[in-house]
């Protein structure tokens, strides 16, 4: 991946469920199962509260969706950002 974003912008890679349940149970596969409005940061600009690897929650409906190797990704604006997971 060589896209950089520049401004307060981030590059998001969205999680993925579990396909299994802590307790076992294995879910149906589908290809468009993603975690809601939650991302692992990848790159980020010009931005110095977050850094790469922290999961962040975003606002839904939020970003420009690119596609680079058939991965999935999202550049958001740092205002899109609602909180860091832990």
């Amino acid at each position: 991946m060589n896209i950089k974003p520049i401004g307060k912008r981030l590059l998001v890679k969205p999680l993925k469920m579990e396909e299994k349940t802590s307790s076992g149970i294995i879910l149906p596969s589908s290809e468009n199962k993603t975690v809601p409005n939650m991302g692992e940061v990848v790159a980020i600009g010009a931005v110095d509260e977050i850094k790469t690897g922290e999961k962040i929650v975003y606002k839904k409906f939020s970003g420009t969706e690119i596609t680079d190797s058939e991965e999935k990704y999202l550049i958001l604006e740092m205002e899109d950002v609602l909180a860091v997971a832990e």
